[in-house]
């Protein structure tokens, strides 16, 4: 009884030391984070910064940044979804060129959207729903189509999923589970593009917002259908 005390004592005081050691380490990048969020409450700043972000924007594909003016970005739920948002990224098990982590999602139904259609030769596509960045009752955001709370059971997840197919008719669209296996292995919150070829991390994209790109995994995919076109051998029979 005294062993097994003290082994779960042990464990205990391991996985503090860990947490620490994390928290050090993302500490001065929540901080830079903390500060930009701070700033963009000034109306004059954030109007200058979405300026700037949409003359970089990708391509036609690329979603718009939209925030409105009455959307306050430093709070203590924003660093919080923060805060989780990089200590997922930081976690997370999928690294490009690496094996693509086989997580258990939720089926919902089958559908194709524009961008999945026309890569369908070559490519199948998924689109896993997960966690509220946003939820009407954490960091709301009066920009959003729906106003959802967080999710409390996995019947609100896939009803909230529903509601994506309605909005995006596409791709295959699942439900990552209430544990966020999913969110967790590929550090996708906010939101983040993958492709996964031969069981393993062909392109990873950036985080989202800022990082989300579909101008950038669109240029992934021509390529690689390029390189399929121009490895195939014509044999002549003489």
């Amino acid at each position: 009884m005294v062993a097994e005390m003290q082994q779960s004592a042990g464990a205990q005081t391991v996985k503090a030391l860990k947490n620490a050691a994390v928290s050090l380490v993302l500490l001065p990048r929540f901080l830079v984070a903390a500060v930009v969020l701070w700033f963009l409450d000034f109306l004059c700043i954030r109007k200058k910064v979405l300026l700037r972000m949409r003359d970089h924007e990708g391509g036609p594909d690329d979603p718009p940044v939209c925030i409105s003016d009455s959307n306050r970005m430093f709070s203590l739920e924003s660093l919080k979804a923060v805060w989780h948002g990089q200590k997922l990224d930081f976690f997370k098990s999928a690294h490009l060129g690496q094996r693509a982590p086989n997580t258990e999602v939720v089926q919902l139904k089958e559908q194709k959207t524009r961008v999945a259609s026309q890569y369908a030769d070559i490519a199948d596509s998924l689109l896993v729903y997960i966690e509220e960045a946003h939820p009407s009752d954490g960091w709301a955001s009066s920009d959003a189509p729906y106003q959802i709370p967080k999710h409390r059971c996995l019947e609100d997840r896939l009803k909230a999923a529903q509601l994506l197919n309605l909005e995006v008719p596409g791709c295959l669209v699942v439900a990552d589970t209430m544990e966020n296996s999913s969110n967790a292995a590929y550090g996708a919150y906010f939101e983040r593009l993958y492709i996964l070829k031969d069981e393993k991390v062909a392109y990873q994209g950036g985080r989202g917002p800022e990082g989300y790109s579909i101008s950038e995994l669109r240029s992934w995919l021509d390529q690689y259908r390029n390189s399929l076109e121009n490895s195939i051998t014509v044999v002549i029979h003489v």
